[in-house]
C-alpha cells in the first residue's frame, strides 16, 4: 500500500476555522460501513481539513482504524478502505485543531485499550477544564500520548468505568466543562453524546435499519439516511448490539447552542435543532436590507456562507445579485498555517474578482462575520482594484468582540478587530465606504429564537459570567 507523507490540505476559509466533524453508524448485520462513513465525512469536510480517520469494530472486542493528515479524499483511497472490514459499527472524524497541535498523533478517532477492550472515540468541541483533569490524572500515574482534549475525554471515561462503559461515560460527562459531541465505539455498542448546552450539533438518522449519528444533517443526506431528530443537550444515546436504542440524561437539558454554527460553521443545506441554516442566513440578508437602505448597483456575498444572505438582501432591496468573487477550492496546506503573515499573503490565491461584473459599479458586499479583519481588508482592496467604485460592507452577524473557548478558532480578544475598536474605526481599517452589522437580537430571531451561546458577540457564554476560561478570560 502506498504511503502518503506529503499531504496538501485546503482550507474552507481563512478568517475563522471550524472545530471538527463526526459521524457514527450502527448496523445489526455486518456491512461496508466504512464506505458510508467515508461519504459522510466528505459532507462534513467543511468542519475540518487537517486530518481524517475512520475506525470500525472487529471480532473479539477489537478495533481496526486508519487515519492520517489531509482531506478525506487524500487520506482514503481504495487501499485504505480495504483495510477496514465489513462491520457492525464504524465512526469517523475530520479535524481542524483548536486544541492540540496539528499532527497525525492528534488525528482522530482516538483508539485505545480500556477496561472493556478496545474503544474508539470521535470528538467535536473543546473541553475547557481538560488541562485540570489531565493534570490530576498524570499525578495519579496516567500517561498521555497526545496533546488533545479528546484523549483526556477517553482517559476519564475509561478511568471511571468501574462497573460498565455506560457508567463511566455517564460519570465523566458530568465532570466535563465545555462543548462536546461524541460518538463512541465500544464492543458491539455505539454511543452518542451531546454536551448539556448543546453547544456543538449532533443529529440522529436512520438508513435501512441502520442508526446514524452525525455533526450535521447534510452528512445524513450524503448517504441517503433520513433525519430522525437532534440529540438532546445532556443526552447519552446507546445503540445496543441488536439495534435497540436507549436514552439517558447525565445532566438536565439547558439548551444554549452556539449561534456561530448558523452564522458560519454549518453547511447551508443542514438543519440544526429544527432550524434550516439556509433559511436563517437568508432571513439575515432580508433583515439587513430592511435596516440599511444603501444606494448601490449590485449586491454580492463573500463565498461561501455569506452567499445566501446576499441573495436575501437582493430579494428585499431589489438590487441585483451578482457574483463578485470567485473562490479557488484547491489551495494547499501552505495557505492555512495558523500564522498571521501567511493569512495575509493568501487572499489573492484563494479569491479572485469577476471584473466584468463589478467594474464601474457601486457594490454592497455581504460577509458572514469579520473576525481579524485581515481578509476583509484584502477583499475590499481587490474589489477596488478590479473596478468597483464603492464597496459597502454589510455583516450578517454582530461584531466579534470576544474569543471563543468552545471549539471555534477565534484566538484572543487582542487579535479580534472589534475587540477594542468601534465600527467606524473598523470601517477605516478595512477600507470600506460604509460598514454595518446586524443587531444580535435580529440574528437570534433569524435562528429560531430562544437561548444561544453568544459569547463571541457579547461575552454571554453558556458557562456563565464569572468563570475563568482556560486562564485566558476572567469575566467580572
Amino acid at each position: 500500500m502506498k504511503r502518503r507523507n506529503s499531504i496538501n490540505i485546503p482550507a474552507r476559509d481563512f478568517g475563522v476555522h471550524e472545530e471538527c466533524g463526526i459521524i457514527g453508524i450502527h448496523s445489526k448485520s455486518k456491512q461496508a460501513l466504512a464506505r458510508d462513513v467515508y461519504f459522510g465525512l466528505f459532507a462534513l469536510q467543511h468542519r475540518g481539513q487537517e486530518s481524517a480517520g475512520i475506525a470500525v469494530s472487529v471480532p473479539n472486542n477489537k478495533v481496526a482504524y486508519y487515519k492520517n493528515m489531509g482531506l478525506v479524499s487524500e487520506v482514503f483511497g481504495e487501499d485504505e478502505l480495504m483495510l477496514l472490514p465489513n462491520t457492525n459499527i464504524a465512526i469517523g472524524h475530520v479535524r481542524y485543531s483548536t486544541s492540540g497541535s496539528s499532527n497525525v498523533v492528534n488525528a482522530q478517532p482516538i483508539v485505545f485499550y480500556g477496561r472493556y477492550g478496545r474503544m474508539a472515540i470521535a470528538h467535536n468541541g473543546n473541553i475547557i477544564n481538560a488541562p485540570e483533569i489531565k493534570s490530576k490524572m498524570i499525578e495519579n500515574g496516567h500517561i498521555f500520548q497526545s496533546s488533545t482534549d479528546s484523549e483526556v475525554i477517553a482517559a476519564l471515561i475509561n478511568n471511571l468505568s468501574t462497573e460498565s462503559v455506560e457508567q463511566g461515560l455517564f460519570e465523566a460527562c458530568k465532570k466535563f466543562v465545555g462543548a462536546f459531541a461524541l460518538v463512541i465505539l465500544s464492543g458491539n455498542k455505539l454511543f452518542a453524546v451531546r454536551d448539556s448546552f448543546g453547544l456543538r450539533p449532533l443529529v440522529m438518522g436512520e438508513k435501512d435499519g441502520q442508526i446514524v449519528f452525525a455533526s450535521e444533517s447534510c452528512a445524513l443526506d450524503a448517504i441517503d439516511a433520513t433525519l430522525i431528530r437532534d440529540v438532546v443537550p445532556g443526552e447519552i444515546i446507546t445503540v445496543e448490539e441488536d439495534g435497540s436504542i436507549t436514552s439517558s440524561f447525565y445532566n438536565g437539558s439547558d439548551r444554549k447552542p452556539c449561534i456561530f454554527e448558523y452564522v458560519y460553521l454549518a453547511r447551508s443545506d443542514s438543519t440544526m435543532d429544527g432550524v434550516s441554516v439556509y433559511d436563517s442566513r437568508y432571513e439575515c440578508g432580508e433583515m439587513l436590507a430592511r435596516l440599511f437602505d444603501i444606494k448601490a448597483d449590485i449586491v454580492a456575498g463573500v463565498p461561501d456562507s455569506a452567499l445566501v444572505s446576499a441573495r436575501g438582501y437582493s430579494a428585499v432591496s431589489g438590487i441585483p445579485y451578482v457574483d463578485a468573487l470567485s473562490k479557488n477550492r484547491y489551495i494547499g496546506r501552505t495557505f492555512i498555517q495558523p500564522v498571521q503573515s501567511q493569512r495575509e499573503s493568501s487572499v489573492k490565491i484563494k479569491l479572485n474578482a469577476f471584473r466584468s461584473n463589478i467594474k464601474g459599479k457601486r457594490l454592497i458586499l455581504i460577509d458572514d462575520s469579520i473576525v481579524r479583519g485581515t481578509t476583509s481588508k484584502k477583499i475590499i482592496a481587490l474589489l477596488r482594484q478590479s473596478g468597483a467604485t464603492e464597496v459597502h460592507m454589510l455583516v450578517a452577524s454582530p461584531e466579534v468582540k470576544w474569543p471563543c473557548f468552545f471549539g471555534v478558532d477565534m484566538d484572543t480578544k487582542e487579535q479580534l478587530i472589534a475587540g477594542n475598536r468601534s465600527s467606524d474605526e473598523i470601517c477605516k481599517i478595512i477600507g470600506a465606504d460604509s460598514l454595518h452589522y446586524i443587531p444580535l437580537e435580529l440574528l437570534v430571531k433569524s435562528c429560531g429564537g430562544g437561548n444561544f451561546c453568544t459569547g463571541c458577540f457579547d461575552s454571554n457564554y453558556s458557562v456563565g459570567k464569572g468563570v475563568m476560561v482556560s486562564n485566558k478570560l476572567n469575566m467580572e
